[in-house]
């Protein structure tokens, strides 16, 4: 085989075990969440047939050329329609589109560096069904004679931690529903208003590495039905720089594509906050036969968001020169099938090698829907997608 074939290969197998598809040294990767939240867990999966619940197509009957052809020409056929679609911008709109023109060659880029990894494309095709360690997708209909269950019904469950502190994960029954909490975990159910909790007694116990996903203030009527929002002046009162840990923090900060939302980051909230920008990572949302969810160009609904990084410096007086040598490449392209909507890949992984401070990183997501290995989750509902019926047993899975 060629080296490049041998390479890809290579990239498969690391990709059957991490969930990450790495393409050389190229600033794009691919991930299926489904396999990285499966290494939170030992005696449960993510259902992959929950979790990859839209943007699969049946393909049964085409190859994958078949495929990148029929979406190439698509894609041609819509550029054109587009043009004609295109109306006069207001200056903030300008300032979007701008933006959008300056990133679209990158997004091109890694959309067409996917598209030629012919190995992984096959393994997409299959993700919703397989998942890891040969997933079937059927869910146990009573998971707690599948496991050794903890069997803990937890009271409050408002305004206290919650820790898993064992090296397998707890089955918690709370509010009359099983939940799966991951091995080595922790949460804290509560509303912004009691986000001090969080807040360390000592600065070295701060946290290093600080992912969060506010829920935006936004007209959509869907959106809200989906979610309740914040007014976006709710997110300056977080208290970022007390959760920092002494050496300094990353900020990974997820913002949809309005300029409103951008300008109003960039000019009030971060240096509210007290962050200095590092630099934007983006998320390629894609289908399972690889083609994009939506038009690049569509104004409105594009394929992709944005991960603002930055970061926070701490008490120790060393923490500013400690940062300032840390350069964050600039322009990381992720690629992923989306799961439910707003839930969002887990890519702490992606983010590590840039965290200042001690190694593992303590780590924290606020506004979390999801818990991981490792994690501190912070929000009104960490419990999300921790309920039992989006998982299956091992048992099942691998019978």
């Amino acid at each position: 085989m060629a080296d490049a074939e041998v390479e890809a290969v290579h990239q498969i197998s690391l990709f059957v075990n991490s969930g990450i598809y790495r393409f050389g040294d190229s600033n794009v990767v691919f991930i299926d969440p489904v396999r990285v939240l499966n290494r939170s867990y030992t005696r449960f999966n993510v259902s992959p047939s929950a979790y990859y619940s839209r943007f699969f197509q049946s393909s049964s009957h085409s190859t994958v050329n078949d495929d990148v052809a029929s979406y190439c020409s698509k894609k041609r056929k819509r550029s054109k329609n587009l043009k004609k679609k295109l109306h006069e911008l207001n200056s903030r709109e300008q300032i979007a589109d701008q933006r959008h023109q300056e990133v679209r060659p990158v997004l091109v880029n890694a959309h067409d560096t996917l598209l030629e990894a012919g190995l992984l494309l096959e393994m997409m095709r299959n993700l919703r069904n397989d998942g890891s360690s040969g997933l079937k997708g059927d869910v146990d209909p009573n998971p707690s004679n599948s496991v050794e269950s903890c069997d803990k019904s937890i009271h409050p469950v408002f305004d206290n931690f919650v820790a898993n502190e064992g090296s397998n994960e707890m089955e918690a029954e709370i509010f009359d529903r099983k939940f799966i909490l991951p091995k080595k975990s922790c949460f804290l159910m509560s509303d912004v208003g009691q986000i001090q909790n969080l807040v360390p007694a000592e600065a070295d116990c701060g946290f290093n590495l600080i992912v969060i996903d506010p829920p935006w203030e936004n007209s959509s009527a869907h959106q809200k039905l989906k979610y309740k929002t914040l007014p976006n002046r709710y997110f300056l009162s977080i208290p970022i720089k007390k959760l920092t840990h002494k050496v300094g923090a990353l900020v990974a900060l997820w913002v949809t594509n309005r300029e409103k939302l951008r300008t109003f980051v960039e000019n009030e909230l971060f240096p509210k906050w007290g962050v200095q920008y590092a630099a934007t990572f983006f998320w390629l949302k894609v289908k399972a036969d690889g083609s994009l969810i939506g038009e690049l160009d569509l104004f409105h609904h594009r394929p992709y968001e944005c991960l603002l990084l930055g970061f926070s410096h701490g008490e120790d007086s060393n923490s500013e020169h400690l940062l300032r040598p840390m350069h964050i490449p600039n322009n990381q392209v992720f690629i992923s099938i989306p799961g439910d909507y707003s839930r969002k890949p887990p890519i702490g992984e992606l983010l590590v090698d840039y965290v200042p401070g001690c190694k593992p990183a303590r780590c924290l997501e606020l506004f979390s829907r999801e818990m991981l290995s490792g994690w501190t989750s912070w929000g009104n509902e960490p419990l999300r997608f921790q309920d039992s019926k989006f998982f299956v047993s091992r048992r099942i899975a691998d019978g």
